[in-house]
Parts: structure tokens; C-alpha cells; sequence
């Protein structure tokens, strides 16, 4: 492994970064596969495919947009195969809980006959920092159609951290892995903790899903994703992934990252700073 080329499909992402950075750290050879590499990659191009897995012998891949989309499943197997073809034996998969398009995906690339692992991952921290909840964070007041239902938010680091470990140790091949928190909160309770780290008032109001949906066309955002976050807020988030699962501990023995810590320290970057 440690003379192997390891391509990461979507490491411009939230985990990607990470995972680059810490394989890079090791001394291991490592490239990130994007629209934007040197050797680009885009889902719906698959003449791309080839080229950026070519060299290769295993691949961290998060889907983009989301394994939920209808044509994800299809495409997780068929990458498979051309990885297959690529000569690599291993790809560890960024995968979704509680979505049956994830498990669909999860199943094509089982089939696929590929060594393989898969990272069931909950909602991230992240969102509130780095992604499509940080402008609200930052204008003091988040709108989402969650009510009191419960999430165990998980830390990139700690994803990026069993990622890693996937790719590294052999021992996780042919394995799942539930990636959650240690502690349940909702987004209200989620919104708190992050006020209380960064000391601003923020607060958090649970609209309807036709608000919701209403406020995000306003925003300009595509048709296709205000169906993807409808889906998301319509049917993940109805207690089903509530619990707390041993994946952390059981990938990397030691315990998930709480949420406090993550606001925490995301607070001293000064990223929620008004």
C-alpha cells in the first residue's frame, strides 16, 4: 500500500480536502479526481471515468450530488467496473444513512465484485461551517423544516479520519461502517450550542416544507436540488436515524466527536463571526 496511488473521486469536497491532507501527511501517494483536476472527472462525462482512475490502485469516492438521485445506484456500479478494469481492488464509499438511495448504491457497488467499504455517514457538523447553512449561521437566524427529531451529527474530521483508516488498513475490507456522533440533537438545540461557542445570538425557527421550498426557488437555486433537500428534510429526517451508532470507535477506538467540541473549536476559527 505504501507505494500505491490512491484517487480521491470528489476531493474537492468537505472530506476530500481531509482525506488529502492527511494520506499526504503520511507520505502516501494521493490525487483528488474533479472537475477541476489535472485529470478531470465528472459524473454525468463518462468518458472521464477511465482517465482519472487509470494509475490507481484504490479510490475514495463521494457521489455527487447525492446517492439519492435516481440514476446514482447505476452509476456507483458502473464506476466499479471501470475501476475494475483500472486494476484497482478497493473503493471506500461515502455513503448516506437511512436513504434508499444510498442502499441502492451500496448494493451496485457490492455487486460489482470490487474490494470494498462503506461509510454510513449522518448529517455533518460541517454543514453549519462549510456548507448550505453557514450564510443563515452568519445572518443570525436559521429557517428549516426540522422539528424536534433528533440527529447525531458527525464531525468530517472524524469521517475524514475512518476514511483513511479504510484505505490504509486492509482489516476494513468487505465492511460497513455507521459514522455518527456520540450525542442526538436537534437543529434548534444544534443552533444553540453553536451561539453559546461563538457568542452571538443566533436563532433557529422551523418553517413549513412550502416555505422551505419557496425561500430556496426565491434564492435562484435549481429545481433539482430543491427536490434533493425536500427529499432530505421530507424523509430522512423523520426519527429513523435518531440513534447513535459504535462506527467511530469501531474504525478508529476512539469515541466520535460531540458536537460541542466541533462548535467549539470551529467558533475559535472565527468563521461564525459577524
Amino acid at each position: 500500500m505504501q507505494n500505491s496511488e490512491i484517487v480521491l473521486v470528489g476531493g474537492s469536497g468537505k472530506t476530500g480536502g481531509r482525506i488529502m491532507k492527511r494520506l499526504e501527511e503520511r507520505g502516501l501517494a494521493v490525487r483528488a479526481a474533479s472537475r477541476s483536476s489535472a485529470r478531470p472527472f465528472d459524473w454525468e462525462e463518462r468518458s472521464t471515468w477511465r482517465g482519472a482512475l487509470e494509475g490507481a490502485s484504490s479510490a475514495y469516492v463521494a457521489f455527487q450530488p447525492d446517492l439519492s438521485v435516481a440514476w446514482a445506484a447505476e452509476a456507483i456500479g458502473a464506476l466499479a467496473r471501470v475501476a475494475m478494469e483500472c486494476h484497482l481492488d478497493h473503493i471506500v464509499l461515502l455513503s448516506g444513512r437511512g436513504e434508499e438511495g444510498a442502499q441502492r448504491s451500496e448494493a451496485a457497488l457490492k455487486a460489482s465484485g470490487i474490494g470494498h467499504t462503506i461509510l454510513r455517514a449522518s448529517w455533518f457538523c460541517q454543514n453549519f461551517s462549510e456548507g448550505a447553512f453557514l450564510e443563515e449561521i452568519l445572518a443570525g437566524r436559521l429557517q428549516l423544516p426540522a422539528g424536534e427529531i433528533k440527529e447525531p451529527f458527525i464531525d468530517a474530521e472524524d469521517i475524514a479520519d475512518a476514511a483513511v483508516a479504510a484505505l490504509t488498513d486492509p482489516s476494513h475490507r468487505n465492511r460497513t461502517y455507521e459514522l455518527t456522533g456520540p450525542r442526538a440533537l436537534t437543529f434548534r438545540e444544534a443552533v444553540a450550542e453553536i451561539a453559546a461557542a461563538s457568542g452571538r445570538p443566533i436563532e433557529y425557527e422551523q418553517v413549513s416544507m412550502a416555505e422551505f421550498t419557496a425561500g430556496l426557488a426565491a434564492a435562484g437555486l435549481p429545481r433539482g436540488l430543491i427536490d434533493l433537500l425536500e427529499e432530505l428534510f421530507g424523509q430522512v429526517l423523520d426519527g429513523r436515524n435518531s440513534g447513535t451508532m459504535s462506527g467511530v470507535t469501531d474504525i478508529l477506538g476512539r469515541p466520535a466527536t460531540d458536537f460541542s467540541h466541533y462548535a467549539r473549536r470551529t467558533a475559535a476559527t472565527g468563521i461564525w463571526s459577524a
